[in-house]
């Protein structure tokens, strides 16, 4: 389960969404979560399955493993949806007890169900089709304004991206620490949760123990290499704005436009 967590992950193939700058990646990103949550009509989330299921397929990435990131999230999924079901308020349609479903809880719980979806598949996308390097270089673009704040840009986008980039490194050697303790007897399986829990406790020291060494050397090689900041450094490639970039930008404001007319429309 932990090798189907996508968030972080890379996957390097060549596409069209590859190329693009990372900062209109960035920007695409955040407009396509807004748009999840502006939409208040099922037949609205139309246009944003159209849309994803072309970003995918310019992607060049398997549907499979996009879809696989999903796999971790079938609790929280199956949770938010129950909570919404039984205990929105709204006109009654079913009742056993002090359980009850309105229409309007159901509807929440879909709705609610579709928003976690979506945005777990499109929020992955933009790991997958960008290198951490590039995402450090998005994101100190993008909040390159703030510099004249005093705000600590390049040092911030740096610890974002390792943070991010960490994620599928402590989930490789999470597993690697669960199967060695598997084969001495440790048992992560079991149907009984507090067991369950109990046997997660010594799987945390030695978890914490490799992240502090990791981090560690992760800071002697950067030392190493003289890193001291953003300040006067020089980037082996520079950004080229190229025609797909310009088309990208009015796109992604276009979907935006369709996506709010749509709470303006009614069926």
């Amino acid at each position: 389960m932990l090798k189907d967590i996508t968030i972080g992950q890379y996957y390097p193939v060549n596409s069209s969404i590859h190329k693009l700058d990372s900062k209109i990646k960035l920007i695409a990103t955040i407009i396509f979560m807004i748009s999840i949550f502006i939409i208040n009509k099922f037949w609205a989330y139309a246009i944003v399955f159209v849309a994803l299921f072309g970003l995918i397929t310019l992607c060049n990435i398997p549907v499979k493993i996009i879809l696989k990131g999903l796999k971790p999230l079938k609790w929280i999924l199956l949770f938010t949806f129950l909570v919404n079901l039984f205990f929105y308020t709204g006109d009654v349609i079913w009742s056993y007890g002090f359980l009850k479903i309105t229409q309007q809880g159901f509807e929440q719980a879909i709705f609610m169900a579709i928003r976690l979806v979506l945005l777990v598949v499109g929020t992955s996308l933009l790991t997958l089709t960008t290198s951490p390097i590039e995402l450090t270089d998005g994101i100190e673009r993008l909040l390159k304004p703030f510099n004249k704040l005093g705000l600590p840009v390049h040092e911030l986008a740096m610890m974002m991206t390792i943070a991010l980039r960490f994620i599928p490194t402590l989930l490789d050697e999470t597993d690697k620490i669960m199967k060695a303790q598997m084969s001495r007897g440790a048992d992560f399986e079991s149907k009984n949760l507090i067991s369950r829990a109990k046997n997660l406790v010594p799987l945390l020291i030695p978890l914490f123990v490799s992240a502090f060494r990791r981090a560690d050397e992760l800071a002697m090689a950067m030392e190493a290499r003289c890193y001291r900041g953003g300040e006067g450094r020089t980037k082996m490639r520079e950004v080229v704005i190229t025609k797909a970039d310009n088309i990208a930008w009015i796109v992604q404001f276009a979907y935006l436009a369709v996506i709010i007319a749509t709470r303006f429309i009614n069926f």
